[in-house]
């Protein structure tokens, strides 16, 4: 069930680190077992780094704080609907669930439209407006081939 202090939580550190400057209006919490494990908030402008989304940050805070690259018996909450690459970053995490407050519509309306990426990434490679070329190289493949023998692998 959706704790509102949780996602209280998420909206505070959106506000605090907008007012601070730190980047866009966005703030997120990973939760297990009922605690808060991680924080994140949007780091984007403060970092230069584009892919330093709230959800983003919070989910590799969590995976570090507890060992892990799977967060399954997380929850994700976060003041906004995600974003294509947060939504992905969440899927491949294995949170359980999502909880958001604002929606990708309310982000739109200051500035923060997604719109764009979701219709590209809907696209075939060859329609998109960045070009996508597939260079084909047999080591790469050889690669794959040999991942699919190893013995000691980790999977994700």
């Amino acid at each position: 069930m959706c704790n509102k202090e949780f996602m209280a939580a998420a909206v505070k550190l959106s506000r605090d680190h907008m007012e601070a400057n730190d980047g866009g209006p966005f703030g997120a919490v990973v939760v297990k077992d009922g605690k808060v494990v991680a924080e994140g908030y949007n780091k984007v402008t403060s970092t230069n780094d584009p892919t330093a989304h709230a959800e983003v940050v919070a989910i590799r805070n969590a995976c570090s704080s507890m060992s892990t690259f799977n967060l399954k018996g997380c929850e994700l909450y976060t003041s906004c609907e995600p974003c294509p690459m947060c939504l992905s970053a969440a899927y491949w995490s294995g949170v359980d669930v999502i909880y958001f407050s604002n929606t990708r519509k309310d982000a739109a309306a200051i500035g923060f439209s997604d719109d764009f990426l979701y219709e590209q990434v809907a696209l075939p490679l060859d329609q998109r407006s960045l070009p996508i070329k597939h260079m084909k190289l047999d080591e790469a493949n050889k690669v794959f081939q040999d991942w699919m023998v190893k013995e000691d692998k980790v999977l994700y």
